[in-house]
């Protein structure tokens, strides 16, 4: 396992005015659960022999309404265009991870548990995964972030991921020369454009945006996850994320039967079957 960064060097903020750092609030109930996950995202990552203690497998099955937040749902942009996304716009169920390349935990969650969530649920249509650049360790964070963005321009962002994450990549730094690397590794096919993206105000203001969502919910750490409005932090036993993805496609499931009144015809249908049953004998 990457080591974990120190509580101090996790919360390195990034080169930015500190204005942009501001909470944005996006509702009441934001506010209330801006603190948690502060807190959740800290301890999540915090140096810990027995693993982590927060947003765990049981938290999730005991009740799966239990920490979910529908204003945070709300953040999922669901845009087809969106170059950093994959998965079906309309699937039932998003989830949006807060990242830095710098990140250890983060590589470790794009090599181990991303993969297998993306071969059982964004293949099938359930899952859709929203990419918010977090840059949080600095210059070279910030670079990392725009060069992700302007490979997603060439639609080679989750390749260029991928390239990213290999182990050992962030070892080797994201300096320009290495940037530039990655991005021929992972297909960029105009690479002059691609270095004229990365330091492009669109890259900088598009970072910067994401940026800011992960501030204005509290995320103090990467990386941090929203599955359908429920907060969770650190990287996590791949079971975690497929015991929250699969109680928000039930829930999501649900809610379309309710909509729908098939669950009502249904019901129905079941009484009169059993009425003629006893109607029979």
């Amino acid at each position: 396992m990457p080591k974990s960064p120190s509580p101090s060097a996790r919360k390195t903020t990034p080169a930015r005015k500190s204005s942009s750092r501001k909470p944005v609030l996006y509702g009441a109930g934001v506010v209330l659960v801006a603190g948690l996950l502060g807190y959740v995202s800290y301890r999540a990552t915090a140096p810990d022999p027995s693993g982590p203690s927060s947003s765990s497998v049981a938290d999730v099955a005991a009740d799966p309404d239990a920490g979910v937040y529908p204003e945070l749902a709300k953040l999922a942009r669901r845009d087809a265009g969106d170059r950093l996304a994959q998965g079906r716009a309309d699937a039932p169920v998003v989830l949006i991870e807060y990242a830095d390349f710098k990140c250890g935990y983060c590589g470790k969650f794009a090599r181990d548990t991303e993969p297998a969530l993306v071969k059982k649920y964004v293949d099938n249509g359930t899952l859709r995964i929203e990419w918010r650049n977090f840059p949080i360790f600095g210059a070279e964070s910030e670079a990392a972030a725009r060069a992700a963005w302007a490979a997603g321009q060439q639609n080679r962002f989750w390749q260029f991921h991928a390239a990213a994450y290999a182990e050992g990549a962030k070892e080797k730094g994201f300096g320009k020369d290495r940037l530039k690397a990655l991005a021929r590794e992972a297909g960029v096919a105009d690479l002059d454009r691609f270095t004229r993206d990365a330091d492009s105000s669109a890259a900088s203001a598009a970072v910067g945006k994401d940026q800011e969502q992960g501030y204005g919910i509290g995320a103090t750490s990467t990386p941090s996850f929203l599955i359908n409005g429920r907060p969770i932090a650190g990287a996590q036993p791949a079971e975690t994320f497929t015991r929250a993805i699969e109680a928000a496609a039930e829930k999501a499931r649900n809610t379309e039967d309710a909509k729908s009144g098939r669950g009502a015809e249904d019901g129905r249908s079941g009484k009169n079957a059993e009425g003629a049953e006893d109607t029979a004998k």
